[in-house]
């Protein structure tokens, strides 16, 4: 036959599929017309990498008609090679035929029978494929019987050299993206639940103060509808959007987070929805976005009031269509998230003050959560105590978990908690710190701020500030002390252990000037 008809035709067959094994599957059905073919097998061994611990021959791929036996063993994925199939390897000279034809047993050396034990009473053609990067292969092909090879055949088998090489590499490229997809897989099941025990797959106070939250998760996790989860800092947002995250039909999708507030509006394009390579200065490679991460899964925008306006609109868009480009891009990409809120700030005066899109409002609002400060459920205090002790303890390390008078107790039941479950987290850890593995002691614990307003009620001072009061306050009183200067040596940013792009967006937004901003 026509070698170009037979080179188009083993072409399309080897380069038909990704699946090595299907592929060589396709192109032995049709070698079988043309050339005498029982069995044939692809592989590659590791002989011209720079470090070898074990030679190994590598089977790619192997197929054989009913009845015949494989070349390689039935079971074999890898054959080690011995020191004499190593040096007859290596003893070919450079200029030996591509294609090698042994047609009878005693032709065989018997470092083929040991790499091949499928050719023993048959001819085998041996085809050798080298490709860029001093990748070693070989396909072999047998048929039963002696002296059933000639030259035309093996001219014939030379024509497809080149595709056969090419398959060989793509399929190692293949492979090593399959086991790299495996790891990463296998990295994120592992990754996922030390995320969980971090942040807590059982919520503390479930039972307790929670109990109502609770009850409106259950409620919310099968829908896909955005949730809004309401409440001040530290009372434990991001545990709630993880149980939400866990009790939905998502759970095995990724959960992915994001603090609205810690991403500077010129960033936040990028941050949300990724860029293409080129996009702007230093953009050297594409980035995938918050949103395209959580495909098939949860993100969770904590500060959701932070969000300037224009950020606003384009996660309205995205809320609305499920689709967006990247920053540069130009094609439209889809996707399946499903998107829970949290804040702080009370975003309905925010509506009405103009800073928050009503709109926008509206499409998170629909299944809000209001989760309760901690002063609000003391009885839920003994039980986070003794998770962060342990958690903590175990953490550090320590031998045994140190036991909490009940004196001490009562005076953690009765502070106010400012800073609500992340305070308490913090406590814990610095008491076990300085405990030095003996009974725990809170000294000095908020100066009696919070104990005073636990003994008046258990509601709020009459005067409280409002948090970006607060934060507005303490950025204006580290800039007077360093006289204005935000960036550099002894600078604000420097006292405040902050990036100063980060303190400049903070203070444009709180209205605050200085100096060098």
């Amino acid at each position: 036959m026509e070698h170009s008809e037979f080179f188009r035709e083993m072409t399309l067959r080897i380069c038909g599929s990704l699946d090595i094994d299907q592929a060589l599957a396709q192109a032995f059905e049709y070698l079988r017309h043309h050339i005498p073919a029982d069995a044939m097998g692809l592989g590659y061994n590791n002989l011209d990498q720079e470090r070898v611990e074990v030679p190994t021959m590598f089977v790619l791929a192997k197929v054989a008609r009913p009845g015949a036996r494989h070349i390689w063993r039935d079971e074999a994925d890898a054959v080690v090679l011995s020191e004499e199939a190593v040096s007859y390897m290596q003893s070919l000279p450079p200029d030996f035929p591509p294609v090698l034809a042994v047609n009878r047993t005693e032709e065989q050396h018997p470092a083929m029978r040991e790499v091949f034990p499928g050719i023993a009473a048959s001819s085998a053609m041996f085809l050798r494929l080298k490709v860029i990067g001093g990748l070693a292969g070989v396909l072999l092909v047998s048929a039963e019987g002696q002296d059933r090879y000639t030259p035309e055949h093996t001219r014939l088998l030379e024509t497809i050299r080149e595709p056969f090489a090419i398959a060989m590499a793509n399929a190692r490229r293949y492979q090593e993206l399959a086991r790299l997809k495996d790891r990463l897989a296998e990295d994120n099941r592992a990754l996922a639940a030390d995320i969980q025990r971090t942040v807590g797959v059982e919520v503390v106070g479930a039972d307790f103060g929670l109990r109502e939250v609770m009850e409106q998760v259950r409620q919310v996790a099968p829908s896909s509808r955005p949730a809004l989860l309401l409440g001040e800092t530290g009372t434990g947002k991001e545990v709630i959007a993880n149980a939400i995250h866990m009790a939905s039909g998502r759970s095995s999708g990724p959960m992915i987070s994001m603090q609205c507030g810690a991403v500077p509006d010129t960033l936040l394009d990028s941050e949300l929805f990724g860029h293409e390579k080129g996009a702007f200065t230093g953009a050297v490679e594409r980035k995938r976005g918050r949103f395209e991460r959580a495909h098939g899964g949860t993100l969770f925008l904590d500060e959701i009031g932070e969000l300037s306006p224009e950020a606003q609109v384009k996660l309205l868009r995205v809320l609305q269509e499920n689709r967006f480009e990247r920053l540069g891009g130009t094609s439209t990409i889809e996707v399946d998230v499903r998107v829970i809120a949290a804040t702080h700030r009370d975003l309905e005066r925010l509506v009405g003050e103009g800073s928050f899109r009503e709109d926008l409002f509206y499409r998170l609002n629909v299944l809000p959560i209001r989760i309760p400060p901690l002063r609000l459920r003391r009885d839920d205090i003994p039980s986070l105590l003794q998770h962060f002790v342990e958690r903590t303890a175990q953490e550090m390390g320590l031998p045994a978990i140190p036991r909490i008078a009940n004196h001490e107790l009562q005076q953690l039941k009765t502070y106010d908690w400012p800073g609500n479950v992340r305070e308490l987290q913090n406590v814990v850890e610095r008491a076990l710190i300085l405990s030095r593995g003996e009974s725990l002691a809170f000294p000095n614990l908020g100066s009696g701020r919070g104990a005073a307003a636990g003994q008046a009620g258990t509601g709020p001072p009459a005067a409280v500030r409002t948090m970006d009061q607060a934060i507005a306050d303490h950025i204006r009183d580290v800039l007077a002390q360093v006289h204005g200067k935000v960036a550099g040596p002894g600078g604000a940013a420097e006292l405040l252990e902050m990036n100063p792009s980060t303190l400049r967006f903070r203070m444009k937004k709180l209205g605050i000037r200085a100096r060098g901003v």
